[in-house]
């Protein structure tokens, strides 16, 4: 997939952002204006000129709701528009320096390293006609070596240590080769086994030093390189040959140097980091001593990445200035304002998500292009079964994920995902069996037989459900 070209930036507008996220994310159209308006801004600030936009700051974002509403749905889905790399991190893995956990600067690391992979991808899908071309010679010569004819001067020399081929063997091999490449474009070859040389993984060199594992990786890295590739012989299906050969000739076709540039510029200016479960890490005013230092030490460490700074990383230096961030938290015990005054300012646009509704259940499992409906049609569709399900019955799966989210624990539109498998549990597993099966209709009755007897042990429906 090739990257958003700078015409379909421009006509990516606020509301045609919002038309996106409508696709897969239902309501929360608060959050969806503060993201789209956030991701328009990015193209506004590299239209104006170069002095004015290094004072451009993102104006970051933090979204507070309950889980399983759609805060990281919406982040997800606003990186996929523009193709932008994009990394979810939990807050609560970070600790303070001197602790034990993961240091903050490892999220920019991570970012570096989803740009250069979606890089990478474009450039050898640019790449990928020549290097199944070459693949494609690579694997004739394996199957029918070429011969090649000989000069008249090379003829008459006596240090000749092989019989030169004559016109009509290399005109023979010639019309060999057209055969099997006709042949291989076709797929007949691609059961018959050829020998060729494989290249085997580096192993990795651990390094530990005083900061960990995470602090060496850059050392990692180099050693590993420095390392020689080793190959080895091994038999393979053409079929499998084939897609080696292009991986390992598309990587050399493209230019690692253009596209680590390409990577770091991209996330710089594109990237996303989305800091989920940041009330984790916020001081409750009640709360005393304890692990309460850690926290306000990770608020700390993340003030300056997400002000702006500098990164080592494997891929060279990344600037966090111009980097999205979406932090997010249903702050259920602490609330925004239990955040340091600092990190707090950081985060000027905050939107609240709405908890979801019985229609808004109804509306997930109907309306979107990813909808649990359509998923599970798909894969009944693998054992020759239509699955359909009544209006009736969605609308009882929607009450029900309402009701069992009151009175038991809110887990949002996630609590779809257990319905489903509970009502569909003993069905999907009995169907291969059930060969003369062809449609399955689900209806509210059984619904409310599936999961009747679910509800009758209420201790049961918190494991369940």
């Amino acid at each position: 997939m090739s990257k958003v070209s700078v015409e379909e930036l421009a006509e990516l507008t606020p509301s045609k952002i919002v038309a996106e996220l409508d696709k897969y994310i239902i309501g929360q159209e608060e959050a969806k204006k503060s993201v789209a308006i956030a991701l328009r801004n990015r193209w506004r600030r590299m239209q104006v000129p170069e002095q004015m936009r290094k004072e451009i700051m993102p104006n970051n974002i933090l979204m507070i709701g309950a889980t399983g509403v759609g805060k990281t749905e919406i982040a997800r889905r606003l990186a996929q528009i523009t193709r932008s790399p994009f990394i979810k991190v939990e807050a609560s893995k970070f600790t303070e320096v001197g602790y034990v956990g993961r240091d903050v600067e490892s999220m920019v690391r991570d970012l570096a390293e989803q740009a250069v992979n979606l890089v990478k991808a474009e450039f050898i899908e640019r790449v990928k006609t020549n290097a199944k071309q070459q693949a494609e010679e690579i694997l004739l010569d394996l199957l029918v070596p070429p011969v090649t004819l000989s000069s008249p001067a090379e003829s008459n020399a006596a240090q000749s240590s092989e019989p030169n081929a004559t016109p009509s063997d290399h005109e023979l091999n010639q019309n060999t080769r057209n055969h099997f490449r006709e042949k291989l474009k076709s797929g007949e070859l691609d059961e018959k086994f050829v020998e060729m040389e494989v290249t085997l993984p580096n192993p990795s060199v651990q390094v530990v030093g005083p900061g960990g594992m995470e602090a060496m990786e850059g050392l990692q890295e180099m050693l590993s390189g420095m390392m020689p590739a080793k190959k080895k012989k091994r038999r393979l299906p053409v079929n499998e040959a084939r897609e080696i050969l292009i991986s390992e000739e598309a990587q050399r076709l493209i230019d690692m140097e253009a596209v680590t540039r390409e990577a770091i510029f991209r996330a710089e200016n594109q990237g996303i980091i989305f800091i989920d479960e940041i009330d984790k890490v916020a001081v409750g005013g009640s709360r005393q001593g304890g692990p309460d230092v850690s926290r306000e030490g990770v608020q700390r460490d993340l003030l300056p990445i997400v002000e702006g700074s500098t990164v080592n990383t494997k891929y060279g230096t990344l600037k966090t200035d111009y980097v999205l961030f979406i932090a997010a938290g249903a702050f259920h015990v602490a609330k925004p304002s239990d955040l340091i005054p600092e990190l707090q300012g950081r985060f000027p646009i905050r939107v609240e998500l709405n908890a979801l509704t019985e229609d808004d259940f109804y509306q997930i499992l109907t309306q979107p292009q990813n909808a649990l409906t359509l998923q599970y049609k798909s894969l009944m569709k693998t054992e020759g079964v239509e699955l359909q399900f009544d209006s009736d019955a969605l609308k009882e799966i929607a009450k029900i994920a309402f009701s069992v989210n009151a009175e038991i624990e809110n887990i949002g539109a996630r609590r779809l995902h257990t319905l489903f498998s509970a009502v569909l549990q003993d069905w999907l597993f009995k169907i291969p069996d059930k060969s003369k099966e062809t449609a399955f209709h689900v209806t509210s009755d059984f619904v409310t037989q599936q999961l009747k007897p679910i509800f009758q042990k209420k201790d049961l429906s918190r494991y369940i459900l």
